[in-house]
């Protein structure tokens, strides 16, 4: 991690947020600064930056700051020259400074009695807690830098708006709600927070808050935070309640395989225990049974696809899910595999050819069942089947052969190099030291293949890396099937030896 030059600590919109949620997540992300990176194309953090700039369009002859944040006192001025020229009818980007807090507003909109609107963005559906917190610290540095604010609003994505071709309508596109009522509330406090975030930030020692069920999902501290703990910590039992992990730690129980017998888990949870405990693998009576409905002939299916945020297709929605590709691997009953695949054309809507390619891929054998490995295919099956009626019968046909052997897995197996996941990935490679994931380019998982996918389908990728990009795909697919193959087989194996 790079460390932050020797300066006065002060805060940011977004520090002043984190800081709400952690102590220490403020002070690290002041004191050991992780370097910037570019997001990813298609990552959460690239597409709130693009939507953030689409919300421009909702405020006509609006003027950027476009100052880099490590010009804030040049976008401070700049913020000021326009808001005193009364052509300027909104900024964005505007800089304000107040107690050590440096903001950047998303939005300020000029009101015809000479007050101002804040509006802040996000690329969520609906008002959040943090959301609140993030507008009302920039609400309480303007209003103590002298603007006079007459509401605030939360500009944020409409789920309910349908594209209909011909450009996006974004004033259709964007849901602009009211939150002064919610500020107001919160800008009591801030000022105390304030003064006590920037107590911390000038102290020098890290602060000595615990991980555990209450850190910010996918904070970027993790792994500094936990780089102490064991690998049988007690964060890993799957969905372990924060009243239990309290309870654990003031029991100064932080290892799995010392939590006591008597102490209240799930099933699920004591079996994962034992096995660590015990160093033997759980093995139920019920898995020579359960596997013994996949015998003969087995198919073996995974699906992908995309949630743009903005619409790409005519008759979508933000975030609605998009199916682009299928992966089919087949056992005849006596070891041959063989295999099939779709992947869309991103040119065009891929949902029809998605479902028309996959009922003819399965359409030569009802009694064959179909290994799925999650709830996930038959979800979307189930959308499929209510956007395309003409068939749905074909299309409820392949959801009655489904096999989840997630549920097999997970209601009759427990291994300690599972590691408390019962993921296809984890499991795949336990049951089959010989199978891996690694060498994959581009495309190692669901999130980058959506990504991928969605790039193709904005026309975004050059020629030879749209190439890539559909090899990357189709690759990647074909593994997650060829895992099941690999995990049923290594299932039969441990209910034959049994």
């Amino acid at each position: 991690m790079s460390q932050r030059p020797q300066k006065a600590p002060y805060l940011t919109k977004s520090s002043y947020v984190r800081g709400t949620e952690c102590d220490r997540l403020l002070w690290l992300s002041w004191h050991q600064r992780q370097p910037y990176e570019e997001p990813a194309p298609g990552s959460p953090a690239a597409t709130g930056i693009d939507i953030g700039n689409q919300a421009h369009r909702l405020f006509p002859r609006g003027v950027l700051v476009d100052h880099q944040p490590w010009e804030h006192d040049e976008a401070v001025a700049h913020t000021q020259q326009l808001m005193s020229d009364p052509a300027v009818p909104a900024i964005f980007e505007a800089a304000y400074e107040h107690a050590g807090v440096r903001i950047r507003a998303d939005v300020v909109e000029r009101l015809s009695d000479g007050r101002w609107r804040l509006c802040e963005v996000k690329s969520a559906s609906r008002v959040k807690a943090r959301y609140v917190d993030d507008a009302a610290v920039q609400a309480f540095v303007m209003e103590q830098s002298g603007i006079k604010l007459a509401s605030v609003e939360l500009v944020h994505v409409n789920t309910s708006y349908v594209y209909a071709g011909d450009g996006t309508d974004w004033p259709q596109y964007f849901k602009r709600s009211d939150i002064t009522d919610q500020v107001a509330a919160a800008k009591p406090d801030i000022e105390a927070t304030v003064r006590q975030q920037m107590e911390l930030l000038h102290q020098t020692q890290e602060p000595a808050i615990k991980p555990g069920p209450h850190c910010p999902a996918g904070c970027d501290y993790w792994d500094h935070c936990t780089a102490d703990k064991p690998t049988d910590w007690v964060f890993n039992l799957p969905r372990l309640s924060q009243k239990k992990f309290d309870a654990l730690e003031a029991a100064n129980i932080e290892r799995i395989a010392n939590i006591p017998e008597d102490f209240d888990l799930t099933a699920h949870q004591d079996r994962m225990r034992d096995v660590i405990a015990n160093g033997k693998p759980y093995i139920s009576k019920q898995l020579a049974h359960d596997i013994a409905a996949l015998e003969g002939p087995v198919a073996y299916l995974d699906f992908e696809a995309m949630n743009p945020a903005i619409p790409i297709y005519v008759g979508t929605r933000p975030y609605q899910r998009t199916p682009f590709q299928w992966s089919l691997h087949r056992d005849d009953g006596t070891g041959n595999l063989s295999h099939d695949d779709f992947l869309g054309d991103p040119a065009g809507d891929p949902r029809e050819a998605f479902v028309t390619s996959l009922i003819a891929a399965l359409a030569n054998d009802d009694q064959e069942p179909i290994v799925v490995y999650s709830a996930y295919e038959k979800g979307v099956l189930r959308e499929m089947s209510e956007l395309f009626p003409d068939h749905a019968d074909a299309l409820e046909r392949i959801i009655a052969r489904l096999a989840d052997l997630y549920v097999i897995v997970r209601n009759n197996l427990y291994l300690e190099s599972f590691a408390g996941s019962y993921s296809i990935k984890m499991v795949g490679k336990a049951l089959a030291p010989d199978f891996s994931y690694d060498g994959l380019e581009h495309v190692a998982d669901g999130a980058q293949a959506a990504a991928a996918y969605q790039r193709l389908a904005n026309a975004k990728a050059p020629d030879d890396e749209a190439s890539e990009l559909r090899a990357a795909l189709l690759a990647y697919c074909r593994l997650d099937t060829l895992a099941m193959v690999k995990a049923h087989r290594g299932l039969r194996d441990i209910a034959v030896q049994r």
